[in-house]
């Protein structure tokens, strides 16, 4: 998994232009059964990658947190929301409850999340290669191909499907 994440980068660097013309025809046209077709590659690869293995979106980048998450959490910890922002969150450049840094402080040695019954939204949708309406987060795919082996592949897998 270490050589993959290594190598993940520069091969999405690499497919960068590709990929951007090929979101650009998908948004423009986007076939009849888009979110059926997501939802297969997404079930298929994620029957081949293990995220605990690799946890490189984990360490990496750092979810948003809504308000929903930030009270889920705080109950979570018995901390009020107020003081569990005020420990582990700052708010971004676009007003947005985000870590105070990165890798993730929930996030074991071991790769497993101290809080995954509890995790935020953003964290329990990653990849969002199954989400509805694929082709409205064309940027967001873009971006999570250099972090997510497995985006990666359902974008590769995609390419081959969708002509």
């Amino acid at each position: 998994m270490q050589d993959i994440l290594k190598q993940l980068p520069q091969e999405a660097k690499d497919k960068h232009n590709e990929n951007t013309n090929f979101f650009k025809k998908l948004k423009k046209k986007p076939p009849k059964q888009l979110d059926y077709i997501m939802q297969e590659l997404h079930e298929a690869e994620f029957k081949r990658t293990d995220c605990f293995e690799c946890a490189n979106c984990c360490k990496t980048t750092g979810p948003l947190f809504t308000d929903k998450d930030v009270e889920r959490i705080s109950k979570h910890f018995k901390m009020k929301p107020q003081r569990f922002i005020e420990q582990f969150l700052r708010i971004d450049e676009e007003n947005d409850y985000v870590l105070q840094s990165v890798p993730c402080t929930f996030l074991g040695a071991d790769n497993y999340c101290s809080i995954y019954e509890v995790r935020p939204k953003a964290c329990r949708e990653f990849p969002h290669t199954d989400r509805k309406k694929f082709q409205q987060i064309s940027n967001l795919t873009l971006k999570n191909v250099a972090i997510c082996p497995a985006a990666f592949n359902i974008v590769e897998e995609m390419k081959k499907r969708i002509k």
